[in-house]
């Protein structure tokens, strides 16, 4: 089951911003933006971009998160799953 989140972003944005969460940072250096390994893509283009949109600010050779980025980031998406059903509530039926 896909996860559809309500930010205009696409995979190798959203994996730099995972990366300022997975160091537990609010800045990055442009060489740690470019070593982000991506499937398809990647360097310094997504961050870039992310720059664009107001996610990250771009300063002095590096990226840092803005209000915006740290929203996205405190969501803990995870997809939801039925709860078992009781065997006590089967019986009452």
């Amino acid at each position: 089951m896909a996860i559809i989140l309500p930010f205009p972003m696409s995979v190798q944005e959203m994996r730099v911003l995972q990366e300022f969460r997975r160091v537990g940072t609010e800045t990055l250096t442009a060489d740690a933006i470019k070593a982000i390994k991506h499937p398809i893509g990647g360097g310094e283009a997504p961050a870039q971009s992310l720059v664009a949109k107001g996610y990250l600010e771009a300063n002095g050779g590096g990226y840092s998160l803005t209000e915006p980025a740290k929203d996205f980031l405190a969501i803990d998406a995870k997809p939801e799953f039925e709860s078992p059903v009781d065997a006590d509530d089967t019986a009452a039926e």
